[in-house]
């Protein structure tokens, strides 16, 4: 991990804190927790080589996973979740690259975890299978920076592939082949 450029590096931490976002607010703060701190996890240091440079703020995602384990009321966690956001697009900004490379990298990061989360159609990794929804979603959001419809369509239609309520482990996974086929649909319009 500590070999890939930053920019990739912060997409792929951005892909797991949006998949705890979406769990948290899905109800689910149990399987949000490990996806929330994945940017703080000492598994994961050789990620942040080279990210407190340009604005991360450890503290924040401390502060997230504090609260959660606490059980503190939703009232309480979502400003703190508000700023783990506004934290990721700043090291997002401030990373810089290439956004149709950077979705060219999430693409093959979304088909891997998606090919291990599910198999015959049932969640049997629940945590790469959320994942995916994660990376999915970063690269919607990088589509939506360089104007061109069609790999806007196209990101958007991939990420909407995941239930609207948002990827917990007893969700009805779309086919292997549907993802793929939307992870194609991305890289044909990069």
């Amino acid at each position: 991990m500590e070999t890939l450029p930053v920019q990739f590096r912060v997409a792929f931490m951005s892909g797991h804190v949006e998949a705890g976002l979406a769990l948290y607010r899905a109800g689910a703060p149990d399987q949000a927790a490990r996806h929330l701190l994945h940017p703080v996890s000492e598994t994961h240091a050789a990620e942040r080589e080279g990210i407190d440079a340009l604005g991360f703020d450890p503290a924040i995602f401390h502060q997230v996973s504090a609260a959660l384990e606490e059980g503190r009321p939703a009232a309480e966690i979502e400003p703190m979740l508000a700023a783990a956001e506004a934290n990721l697009a700043l090291l997002q900004e401030n990373a810089g690259g290439d956004a149709r490379t950077i979705i060219a990298y999430l693409m093959d990061v979304t088909a891997e975890e998606y090919n291990i989360g599910v198999t015959g159609g049932e969640i049997t990794d629940p945590g790469e299978y959320q994942d995916a929804y994660g990376f999915s979603v970063v690269a919607a959001r990088l589509a939506r920076r360089t104007g061109d419809d069609d790999l806007i369509a196209a990101a958007a239609a991939l990420a909407a592939l995941w239930p609207e309520g948002g990827p917990v482990a007893a969700s009805s996974p779309a086919p292997v082949a549907d993802v793929m086929a939307g992870i194609n649909a991305v890289r044909a319009a990069l």
